[in-house]
This record gives C-alpha cells, sequence and structure tokens, in this order.
C-alpha cells in the first residue's frame, strides 16, 4: 500500500496551496494584485494542479529551427519514420504486456512480472523514497526534451509557438509547449507528422544518449575513480546482518565471495545469485582439530528437518557436520566459526582436502535449506562471515563499481551519474512508448490523424468516414492503455 506519510505530506501540501489560493481570490484587498501578479508571470492554479507558461525560451526554439535547414530536414524526416513504427509497436508493446498482467493475476510465480517491459510506478510503493529525486528530475528531463522537439520541428514548418510551459500534476511534473492551432491546421499531412512524431523521436535520442553516456562512464571518470577491483562499499543498511563491528562499512573495497571473485557490482550480484542456487560448500581443517575439547554438540533436528548443535544461540559458534575419519559416521560439532574457516579452503568432500598437509576433513556448515555461509573479503580486514539468506545481503549493502582516486572524491557522485542515467533511460523510453500509443489527448491521436489524412486521401474520399476510422482506432488504442494502467495500478497497490 502506499505510504500513509506520504499522502498525509502530498495531500497537505496541496490542501495548503488551494486554501492559500482561495482566500486570496476572495480577498477585496488582494484579489487584483494577486491575479496580476499571477497573470504576469504565467501562472495557473486549480486543485492538484500548477502550471506555468512562458514566451522566454521562443527564440531559442527559433535559434534551434534555423540550424542547417537540410540537417534539420533529414533529422525530423527520421523522426517522422521512427513515429510510425513506434506507433505499431507501442501497440503490439502493451498488447504483450497486458498479457503477462492477466497472466501474473492468475499465478503466483514472481518472475512473469519481473520480464514485464512497462510497469506501473508509483512512488513509495514500487519506487523507493529514496530515489524519489532521481525520478521527478529525469521524468522532467524527458518531458522538456519531448516539448523541445514539438517546439523545433514547428517552428521550421513555419508554424508559430505561442509558449513553453512546465507543470506539476500531483506529484508527477512534466512540460508543454503550445502551438498555433490555426498554422498547425493549414500545413500538409507530412509536416504535422513530422511535429507530431518530434516528441517521442527525441525521447528515443535521450535514451540511446543516457545509455551510452552510461556504457562510456569508465571513461569520463578514469581520471578520478578506477574500476574493475572490486565492488566498494557505499552504504550498508543500518541493523543488517551486515552492520556491526566485523561487518562492512562505507569505504570498504569487497573483492571476493567465498571463492567467488568480486571485480564489480554484477560479480557481487551474480555471486550471490550462485552461492544461494548451489549447496553450501564445506571447508577443509585439520582432523587434530575436531577434538571433544572443541564441544562437540549433541545434534538435534531444527523444524525444517536439518541438523543443529549449538543450542546457546551463540554469535561465535556454529554446527559443522562431518565425516568421521575413518568411518562413514557422520558427525555434527558446534565450534569457533572464524577460527575454523579463516585460511581454510573450499571442498565439496573429504577427496577434495587429501593435498592438505596432514590429515584433513572437510567440514559443512549445517544450516537451514536456504541459509548460506559466506565468507565476504574486503582487504585489508579480516573477512566477514555472514549467516543468511543471500539477497538478504544483497538488499542490506550499496555498492558502486568506481572506487576514487583521491580522498576529497565523494563516494556517491557515481551513484548518483549511474542511478540518473538509468532513470532517464527508463523513463524517456516509457514517454516515448505511452506517446506513441493511439490514444485520445496524448501525442498518438495527432499521430494517427496526420497519417490516416497523408495515406488514405486519395483512398477513401469521404473525410468524415476517414475520421470515423481515426476515431474506432482511438477508441480502441485508449481501451488498451487504459486496461493496462488499470490492472498496473491494482497489481502494484493490491497485492
Amino acid at each position: 500500500m502506499i505510504p500513509v506519510s506520504l499522502l498525509v505530506c502530498v495531500l497537505a501540501g496541496w490542501c495548503a496551496v488551494y486554501l492559500a489560493d482561495t482566500l486570496l481570490r476572495s480577498s477585496p484587498t488582494h484579489r487584483i494584485g494577486y491575479e496580476s501578479w499571477l497573470a504576469r508571470r504565467g501562472l495557473m492554479l486549480s486543485p492538484f494542479h500548477v502550471r506555468w507558461q512562458t514566451t522566454i525560451f521562443n527564440r531559442l526554439f527559433a535559434y534551434c529551427a534555423r540550424i542547417h535547414p537540410r540537417a534539420l530536414y533529414l533529422w525530423f524526416s527520421s523522426g517522422l519514420v521512427f513515429g510510425v513504427v513506434a506507433m505499431l509497436a507501442s501497440v503490439v508493446l502493451l498488447v504483450k504486456t497486458l498479457q503477462q498482467t492477466l497472466a501474473q493475476m492468475t499465478t503466483d510465480n514472481p518472475h512473469i512480472g519481473a520480464q514485464q517491459a512497462l510497469q506501473v510506478v508509483v512512488p513509495g510503493v514500487n519506487l523507493p523514497t529514496s530515489h524519489l529525486a532521481y525520478f521527478f528530475l529525469a521524468l522532467l528531463l524527458s518531458g522538456v526534451i519531448h516539448e523541445l522537439g514539438h517546439a523545433v520541428a514547428a517552428l521550421r514548418e513555419q508554424v508559430r509557438v505561442n509558449g513553453f510551459g512546465m507543470f506539476v500534476f500531483v506529484v508527477y511534473p512534466g512540460a508543454f509547449v503550445d502551438l498555433f492551432t490555426t498554422h498547425l491546421n493549414i500545413v500538409s499531412p507530412a509536416q504535422q507528422l513530422r511535429i507530431f512524431c518530434a516528441g517521442v523521436w527525441h525521447n528515443f535520442v535521450l535514451c540511446v544518449a543516457a545509455l551510452a553516456f552510461l556504457f562510456l562512464l569508465p571513461l569520463f571518470l578514469f581520471p578520478l575513480y578506477s574500476s574493475g577491483a572490486g565492488a566498494l562499499v557505499t552504504e550498508v543498511a543500518q541493523g543488517s546482518a551486515a552492520d556491526w563491528p566485523r561487518g562492512l562499512s562505507a569505504g570498504d573495497i569487497v573483492t571476493a565471495l567465498e571463492e567467488c571473485p568480486v571485480a564489480g557490482v554484477e560479480d557481487w550480484n551474480s555471486c550471490l545469485s550462485h552461492l544461494s542456487h548451489t549447496p553450501q560448500t564445506g571447508y577443509c581443517v585439520p582432523a587434530a582439530s575436531l577434538q571433544p575439547s572443541w564441544a562437540h554438540g549433541r545434534a538435534f533436528k531444527r523444524l525444517d528437518g536439518t541438523m543443529d548443535c549449538c543450542s546457546n544461540n551463540s554469535l561465535t559458534d556454529l554446527c559443522f557436520s562431518y565425516v568421521k575419519p575413518h568411518t562413514a559416521d557422520r558427525e555434527y560439532a558446534c565450534m569457533p566459526v572464524r577460527k575454523m574457516v579463516t585460511g581454510s579452503r573450499v571442498c565439496r568432500g573429504d577427496h577434495d582436502c587429501n593435498a592438505d598437509a596432514g590429515l584433513a576433513v572437510c567440514v559443512t556448515p549445517s544450516l537451514q535449506n536456504q541459509t548460506r555461509f559466506i565468507r565476504v573479503a574486503h582487504p585489508p580486514g579480516t573477512h566477514m562471515l555472514f549467516v543468511g539468506y543471500p539477497p538478504h545481503l544483497q538488499h542490506a549493502v550499496s555498492l558502486t563499481n568506481f572506487v576514487p582516486r583521491f580522498g576529497f572524491l565523494h563516494l556517491d557522485l557515481p551513484v548518483f551519474l549511474e542511478t540518473f542515467c538509468k532513470y532517464v533511460f527508463s523513463l524517456s523510453g516509457a514517454l516515448a512508448v505511452v506517446n506513441s500509443v493511439p490514444c485520445f489527448a496524448l501525442d498518438g491521436q495527432w499521430m494517427l490523424n496526420a497519417l490516416l489524412e497523408a495515406t488514405l486521401a486519395g483512398v477513401v474520399a469521404d473525410r468524415q468516414k476517414r475520421e470515423l476510422m481515426g476515431f474506432f482506432l482511438l477508441l480502441a488504442g485508449s481501451s488498451l492503455l487504459a486496461a493496462n494502467v488499470a490492472l498496473g495500478l491494482w497489481m502494484v497497490t493490491a497485492r
């Protein structure tokens, strides 16, 4: 469910804005001055909606529209082709997403939801509150670039731009351009298509730019940050299994999980996934260490059927199982875990320990089915010893691939750039897909109308028939998008 604190803050903020606006508009003393102040600044207020419009960017748009006319023609013509293809692709993608959502509603398989290319995002539910700044900044940037495309394309096609603006609806920011409708209606359908497709085209280009920047980020940061020597810890969740005196802390560089080397965040994730899906490894220890003086425990079964022999909930001891030398009997011993595994190599059986000097035995931690014992190497410190469910360790520790070369550099700068680029890529791509859908009130409506006029004018002479055809196509596209949004919201908030 949506966090109550977030709802309270949003509602309280909008109530304060609406109350102040109502009081000022009803005041005989301040009403005229307040309304003229709003008009001078291009502000419009309504419940849960604030809008700002200006003409200060018109000269910039006009300048951009005059840069190399031939190149701009090719640029926006490419956008036209992309827009038409994206319109068809968006419908296919929405149909597929709707099928996946319906399948997820009838099954408990979590992998079906993870495969969806499009998902409804609700702040505080499936969007971490710590990422709200990334989300809103990326959404605003994507919207501005989208409208910049419309404005420049319109001016190039001799359509006047009345102004540019931004708005906030509830919590979602956005942008818009106000085009002169008379000019827009008299240009040819092909010109209209270039104007209407420019927004989704620029969103696609922004996606590519964000992906390229993300791919080249190690090169851009190379003078200040190194990579490939391990995963740098930037944050450890307070109270988690990794947050203790011999755990991890910000600034540590993780180089290995057990025998799995870690050169970066991708290796960290893949190693944890591998360790969680493979049987628990053992450790080669001298047979002489397995003496009664090391507190052999009396084994007992846990509720899940696994064996335990440490009944005192010790933070330093762990139950190990092994095959007694020269016999086939399985024994259990509760022993000091750090002393047992420090410097020991991993094994799957006693035969893996035959190369060790003297008689060595392969001892294996006796743990619950999904629990694993993992040694986390972060030199020069001693190994962190983790006992638990591997995904818990993955969620408890935040890491980055980039290690500062100088002490004054902030650990979070590469994380900010990486995360922001990922959000720009995702949200700009989502805007391109959604605005391409032939749906009422979106770019897809005008793109479809212009496309029908450009292609069917010579086939279907009656304009009303073309408009009727466009209406039913828009109705189908709107229903498809509404179904995806409604079911997506239900899946996110109700389950």
